[in-house]
């Protein structure tokens, strides 16, 4: 989960996101929620009175996220400037672009990536796909197994 201070955007209005390394979140100055993440685009959402289970899908700064059956779009930029930003730079969560098997997992978290490495192989319908480095990074997290059928829209890793 990135940490510090965000600009979130629902439906065309925004809200000042704070995101603590502990996992704390505010939204708006409200009261602190406790999110917890429970496994790969799942996080348990406490606040203080009521725990619910929140699904998170998306690439890069854009993100559904799935409450009580309510979808919420969200659009996820830094902080404008004159705020405080987060020491953090923006990660980046790639998906499958469409229903595939791992065939092979290329780089492990905290490995350095340059733009268009490599860094999982799919296959689909017989073909091999790549997904590549959209950037220079260093790998945060792999979320997916070899073997394992993957959806769209689902994150294998993530790279930062």
């Amino acid at each position: 989960m990135r940490t510090g201070a965000f600009t979130v955007w629902i439906g065309g209005q925004s809200h000042r996101v704070v995101i603590a390394a502990a996992g704390e979140v505010t939204v708006d100055g409200g009261t602190p929620l406790a999110v917890t993440r429970t496994g790969h685009g799942v996080c348990l959402v406490d606040d203080g009175s009521l725990v619910r289970r929140a699904f998170v899908t998306g690439t890069g700064n854009h993100r559904q996220v799935f409450v009580d059956g309510e979808v919420f779009d969200l659009e996820v930029g830094p902080e404008p400037a004159g705020g405080r930003r987060g020491g953090r730079a923006a990660a980046d969560l790639l998906s499958a672009p469409m229903p595939a098997r791992v065939t092979a997992i290329v780089v492990e978290p905290g490995q350095a990536v340059r733009k268009g490495d490599v860094l999982v192989k799919l296959e689909a319908m017989k073909m091999e796909m790549a997904v590549r480095a959209p950037r220079d990074g260093t790998v945060t997290a792999v979320s997916c197994r070899v073997g394992e059928l993957v959806q769209p829209g689902i994150g294998l890793l993530e790279i930062a």
